[in-house]
């Protein structure tokens, strides 16, 4: 668990996916449903609803690399700062839950 906590101070001033998202989302005045359907607009791709953004923005789920590089040009916000964020929530959640993950290398 002290490998995750050094790590997330590193990262400490990138905010959580979960809260990116729904400040970017806000700051472009959107809902929800307007970013996923944005989303399904500029990916070509009709498989993220407003369900699924909500599970992103409450932590039930964190975007994969394909969905943050859509999100980054829907929210205008910076490709490695999308991803900053995901590794950030990543590792909130290990060292909450105590994963023994977290003694390993990372490889992504």
């Amino acid at each position: 668990m002290l490998k995750a906590v050094q790590r997330a101070r590193e990262h400490q001033d990138t905010p959580p996916i979960t809260a990116l998202i729904p400040q970017a989302r806000r700051e472009q005045g959107l809902t929800q449903r307007e970013l996923a359907d944005l989303l399904c607009e500029i990916s070509q791709n009709d498989s993220v609803t407003r369900e699924e953004v909500s599970r992103w923005e409450r932590g039930k789920r964190i975007p994969g690399p394909y969905w943050r590089a859509w999100i980054s040009a829907a929210l205008h916000v910076p490709h490695a700062e999308v991803d900053r964020a995901a590794v950030v929530e990543r590792e909130y959640r290990r060292a909450k839950s105590g994963d023994p993950a977290d003694d390993r290398v990372n490889t992504w």
